[in-house]
């Protein structure tokens, strides 16, 4: 709309003055530009201003830091590692919630419900607690250490003989949150298009899942169920079977 009415000012100055149709035209280059440069940056809120130190380079950049914390260069990179390995673990964590409860409910399966899975009979039939615990530790130890040696120096992990002739496959996209190789078996990251797109859509549905696996705790402890059946009792009535109508999720009601 600025360059609109620029450019309709541009138009009526010309009939008086050639001066006046140049200084227009720079005017409504000028206005242009400016709308270019502000159209890029997507707010987390209407009117919101971005931080000096958010860009708008990062996937999902909302201009979201109202406490300042990335403002130390190396902090928020150290912070974009962990909101995207937060945020893969949150989806993988709705899915494991989500998907047993739905199908049980269909008569597909019969599993426990998310919170009691743990302490299943049969949990530990073909182990022990004690052995399972440390082979998560070593096995998790091994995968986080050497992604933060790859976070440290990119593309080390990659290097030949770092990973007994298994490196090729951790050789990386120079970003220790892509590994990419055996990790991007359809190659999909080599269409850098599609690759900038499907990281903005990764993290905005991992922020989805982190604050749906929290509202999965909170609703288990008030009803003591889990998501898919208390979403089929809402919608069974969806009046008295709410937030409000709940004593545990607001006990002044």
């Amino acid at each position: 709309m600025a360059a609109i009415s620029a450019s309709a000012q541009c138009l009526t100055a010309s009939t008086f003055s050639g001066n006046a149709v140049r200084q227009s035209s720079t005017t409504t280059r000028a206005v242009s530009v400016s709308t270019k440069a502000t159209a890029k940056f997507t707010t987390w809120m209407p009117g919101s201003v971005h931080p000096k130190h958010l860009n708008g380079s990062l996937p999902g950049d909302v201009g979201f830091d109202p406490l300042g914390l990335g403002k130390d260069p190396e902090t928020l990179k150290w912070f974009v590692q962990a909101e995207i390995i937060h945020c893969r673990f949150a989806m993988l964590g709705t899915a494991g919630v989500l998907i047993p409860e739905a199908l049980t409910k269909a008569g597909l399966l019969n599993v426990p419900l998310w919170t009691e899975a743990g302490a299943a009979d049969n949990l530990y039939s073909f182990t022990n607690f004690g052995t399972l615990l440390i082979s998560q530790l070593i096995l998790m130890g091994f995968v986080e250490t050497k992604r933060y040696y790859d976070f440290k120096s990119p593309g080390s992990q990659g290097e030949l003989g770092s990973f007994g002739g298994w490196e090729a496959g951790l050789s990386g996209t120079g970003d220790a949150a892509y590994p990419g190789g055996a990790f991007d078996p359809f190659k999909m990251s080599q269409d850098k298009k599609f690759f900038e797109t499907a990281k903005v859509k990764e993290i905005a549905n991992g922020r989805l899942a982190m604050i749906s696996f929290a509202g999965y705790i909170g609703q288990t402890a008030a009803t003591g169920k889990g998501p898919v059946e208390n979403w089929i009792d809402h919608l069974a009535d969806p009046f008295h079977t709410c937030v409000s109508s709940n004593p545990v999720a607001v006990p002044f009601l």
